[in-house]
C-alpha cells in the first residue's frame, strides 16, 4: 500500500522498488506468512501509469525457466503467463565460422527454456501485487538522504516530498541499482571491469515469424541477441541486445534505421527474412561489476549494486532474483526463529549459500565474453570448438542450456 508518511520503525527498509527490490520484498512478505512483518519500499521515482498503452518500442525482459519457478512459488505466475512469449529454443551461431547449435525445450524436457516479458507488464503484476499487501508500504517519489549504522540496524534519513523524518530498519536491503548512493555513502567500494563494449538495445521488425525462437549471434566485436516478442500491430516482433565496440555506438545511434537496417542484417543474416522495422535505440555502456562487500550489520546488497553482469547470456535479473529468494528464505527461517533479521550469521548463511552461484554466473558471463568477441586466432580456434563440442556433446550441451535456464548444475 501507498503511504503518505512513513513509522518510525520497520523490520525491514528495501531502499529501491524496481523489479529486485520489489519481488524481493513481496516474497520475504508471503514467506513470513504476511504476518506482523513491516516492510517499507522507499523509491525515488514515482509509480509509473500501469494503464499505459502498449507499444512496439516497450523494453522487454528474458526471465530463465528458473526466475519462472520463482514468481510461480510466489502466486505471480498465473497473471503473467498470459502476457510472456515463451523462448522454444536458443539458436547459438558465430558469424563466419562453422560451428552451431540449436538448445531445444524438448531436450530439456521443460515447456519452455525461458521468457520474455514486457517490463510494463511485469511492472503491473509486481505493482498491483504491492498494492494489495497488508505488511509492505511504499513511500514514493521519496530518496534517503543520510544512513547510520546502530546497533540494531540501520538509521535512514528520508527525503519525503520538502521535509526530512527518520526511519530505523532492523534491516535495510539496498535494491536501488548500480550507482547506489548509499554505498558510496557507506564507503562500499566496487571492482569494475570495462569490456570496452556498448549493448545497443531496441526493438526490431522481420518477415518471417520467429517461432519462439531467441538467437544468440556471436561476433568479433561482441555478442548479438534477438529475443522472441509477441507481435505487434500484424508485425513479427523480436528484441535486439546488440553489443558493439564502444567507439562505434554513437554512430549506430545516430545513423538513420536504412542504414542500421542494413549493418545489422549484415551482422544476423536472412534468419528471419528482411528486417523491416526498428523502433527507438538506446546504448549503455558494459562494465562487470562487484561490490567489494555485499553485507553488512543490518544490510545487504540486492541487484545491480550488487553485481552488474555482461548482458550476453541474460544472468543479471535472473541471478538478482537467485538472490532474492535466496535471502527471503534465510530470513523467514530467522524470523521464525525469533532472530535479529539484521544479524551477521543471518546474512552470512544467505551470502555463503549464493556465493557459489554468483561466482559461477560471473565466470560464464565473463568467459563467453571474452571467448566470442575476440578475432585472436586461439580464442577464435577455441569459440568454434566449443559451438561444435555443444553440438556433438550432449552433456556438455546440457550444461550450457541449464546454465543459460537460471538452474543450478
Amino acid at each position: 500500500m501507498h503511504i503518505e508518511s512513513p513509522q518510525p520503525q520497520y523490520d525491514v527498509v528495501v531502499v529501491g522498488g524496481g523489479m529486485v527490490g520489489a519481488s524481493f520484498a513481496l516474497d520475504l512478505a508471503r514467506r513470513c506468512d504476511n504476518a506482523d512483518l513491516k516492510i517499507l519500499i522507499v523509491e525515488a521515482i514515482a509509480s509509473s501509469d500501469l494503464n499505459d498503452q502498449p507499444s512496439f518500442d516497450a523494453r522487454s525482459t528474458a526471465l530463465s525457466f528458473g526466475s519462472k519457478t520463482i514468481y510461480e512459488a510466489m502466486g505471480l505466475w498465473s497473471a503473467l503467463a498470459e502476457t510472456v512469449t515463451p523462448i522454444l529454443q536458443i539458436q547459438v551461431s558465430d558469424r563466419g565460422r562453422f560451428g552451431s547449435t540449436q538448445l531445444t525445450h524438448a531436450e530439456q524436457g521443460v515447456a519452455a527454456l525461458g521468457y520474455v516479458v514486457e517490463n510494463r507488464e511485469l511492472g503491473r503484476v509486481l505493482n498491483h501485487s504491492l498494492a494489495a499487501s497488508s505488511v509492505i508500504e511504499q513511500l514514493a517519489p521519496a530518496t534517503i538522504t543520510g544512513v547510520v549504522p546502530r546497533a540494531s540496524g540501520m538509521q535512514l534519513t528520508v527525503l519525503n516530498g520538502d521535509h526530512e523524518i527518520e526511519v530505523n530498519g532492523s534491516l535495510v536491503v539496498l535494491a536501488d541499482g548500480g550507482r547506489s548512493p548509499i554505498c558510496k555513502n557507506l564507503g562500499i567500494g566496487h571492482k569494475q571491469e570495462d569490456y570496452g563494449q556498448h549493448a545497443i538495445i531496441t526493438n526490431i521488425a522481420f518477415e518471417l515469424p520467429h517461432a519462439g525462437t531467441a538467437f544468440e549471434r556471436f561476433t568479433d566485436s561482441g555478442p548479438l541477441a534477438v529475443l522472441p516478442l509477441a507481435s505487434f500491430d500484424g508485425l513479427n516482433r523480436g528484441a535486439l541486445v546488440w553489443t558493439v565496440a564502444a567507439e562505434r555506438s554513437a554512430d549506430l545511434l545516430d545513423c538513420d534505421d536504412k542504414r542500421f537496417l542494413a549493418g545489422l542484417t549484415d551482422y544476423f543474416g536472412g534468419r528471419l527474412g528482411e528486417i523491416s522495422h526498428v523502433g527507438e535505440r538506446y546504448a549503455y555502456p558494459l562494465v562487470l561489476t562487484q561490490a567489494q562487500e555485499q553485507i553488512r550489520p543490518g544490510l545487504v546488497l540486492l541487484g545491480n549494486v550488487a553485481h552488474t553482469l555482461h548482458p550476453v547470456a541474460g544472468q543479471g535479473l535472473n541471478l538478482a532474483l537467485r538472490d532474492s529468494a535466496s535471502l527471503a528464505q534465510h530470513l523467514e527461517s530467522a524470523w521464525r526463529h525469533q532472530r535479529g533479521l539484521g544479524e551477521m550469521a543471518v546474512l552470512q548463511a544467505y551470502l555463503d549459500s549464493q556465493d557459489a552461484d554468483q561466482q559461477q554466473s560471473i565466470l560464464f558471463t565473463d568467459q563467453m565474453v571474452k571467448m566470442f568477441s575476440n578475432n585472436e586466432l586461439m580464442r577464435s580456434s577455441l569459440r568454434k570448438l566449443g559451438l561444435v563440442g555443444l553440438e556433438l556433446m550432449p552433456s556438455l550441451r546440457n550444461q550450457f542450456a541449464r546454465a543459460a535456464m537460471g538452474l543450478k548444475s
